[in-house]
């Protein structure tokens, strides 16, 4: 997957499985997952819809993120950076990455840009070690 807003790889492991690996690489780059949603857990309770397995991870950096709010104090509505998680209708499952770049551009505040990088560079390299 690539686009304007996102980066992210097909993985050789289960749905679970690679839950499992992106949380323990995300961890060695100084993330934690603040929030997991289960989408298809949550259609199939609220809509009675089934669909492959469809998880948002809420990855947030603590250290980059203070940085972050304390150059502009609303940056939090664009945080954390989630990380997607899916299995298409092929059974493959897809890792892909919020592009901290493309979103936090639309800050355009100088100071933020360098943070950007910095994360944009660590959820590369976890994409890496998948």
């Amino acid at each position: 997957m690539s686009s304007e807003f996102g980066f992210g790889k097909v993985v050789e492991e289960s749905f679970d499985g690679a839950i499992q690996k992106v949380t323990a690489e995300l961890e060695k780059e100084g993330f934690g997952v603040l929030s997991d949603i289960d989408v298809a857990a949550k259609m199939k309770a609220k809509l009675d819809k089934d669909m492959p397995g469809y998880r948002i991870l809420g990855a947030c950096n603590p250290a980059l993120a203070y940085q972050a709010i304390s150059a502009v104090d609303d940056i939090g509505l664009l945080l954390p950076c989630n990380v997607l998680v899916r299995e298409d209708a092929d059974g493959k499952v897809h890792v892909d990455f919020m592009d901290p770049e493309s979103v936090l551009a639309l800050v355009n505040d100088p100071g933020v840009t360098p943070l950007a990088q910095e994360v944009k560079g660590r959820l590369q390299r976890v994409m890496a070690a998948l």
